[in-house]
This record gives structure tokens, C-alpha cells and sequence, in this order.
């Protein structure tokens, strides 16, 4: 699992997760493994740190 570092980024990859942009604008955490939506964002300004992205 991925390790935060204080230093505003993560230290691995985040995984078992993905993520892509909702049709809000706003993006949302997916668990790969179950495909349930796990977090959304709460402004459309950025991704989740260390989450892998759809395409």
C-alpha cells in the first residue's frame, strides 16, 4: 500500500483502486477488485494522489 510522506505526495502506488472523472466533472475512486465506487471529490479541481486513472 502506498505510504504518505508529510511532503505532499505518496510514496508508492495506491492498489487495487482506479479512478476516473465523473459526469459531474468531479473524480471518483473505484475499488478494482468489486468495482464499487468507493470516494468522489469534492470540487473538480484534481485527481486522487497515487490512483491509477481509466481511460
Amino acid at each position: 500500500m502506498a505510504g504518505n510522506t508529510g511532503k505532499n505526495y505518496r510514496k508508492g502506488a495506491v492498489k487495487q483502486r482506479s479512478q476516473f472523472k465523473g459526469p459531474n466533472g468531479n473524480f471518483i475512486k473505484r475499488d478494482s477488485k468489486t468495482g464499487r465506487f468507493m470516494d468522489q471529490k469534492a470540487s473538480p479541481a484534481g485527481k486522487f494522489k497515487g490512483v491509477r486513472t481509466e481511460k
